[in-house]
């Protein structure tokens, strides 16, 4: 089974330049923790509720800061026609929860959640996701 057919399409997503109040109101609005930073349809970056809060309220910054002054801009995107189980171990691996979906032309296409993952077929993707995003681990990815 590919990525595409498991994946949220009609993704919302925020530019660089929008500021960080508008990035959280959108990930309120849509209960997510984390939202894709988009460059006319070309994935730039993720900004998360923990780059707001870690990076961004922790050192002082305020609401009009500017998304690209707190997004993860090194992301790791996956291919709409990756297989299920190989997202799953780059999920587990990267330790995240949701990771943006990208065409052959590495445009924005959809996102893949745990969430996602644990309503297909294959459960064993969900687990194996959930147990990588577990364990202790390194840096905050995105």
């Amino acid at each position: 089974m590919k990525i595409c057919d498991v994946m949220t399409r009609n993704v919302e997503t925020v530019t660089p330049d929008q500021t960080v109040q508008e990035a959280a109101g959108f990930m309120l609005s849509a209960d997510t923790g984390s939202i894709p930073v988009t460059d006319g349809d070309k994935l730039v970056g993720m900004i998360t509720d923990r780059d707001i809060a870690v990076r961004g309220i922790a050192k002082g910054y305020g609401p009009e800061t500017l998304v690209r002054d707190l997004m993860t801009g090194d992301i790791i995107a996956v291919r709409e026609t990756d297989d299920v189980a190989a997202v799953a171990a780059k999920m587990s691996e990267a330790q995240v929860r949701r990771m943006p979906v990208i065409d052959s032309d590495a445009k924005l296409c959809g996102i893949v959640s745990l969430g996602d993952l644990s309503r297909e077929a294959q459960s064993g993707a969900a687990t194996e996701v959930l147990s990588g995003v577990s364990q202790k681990g390194g840096a905050h990815q995105q």
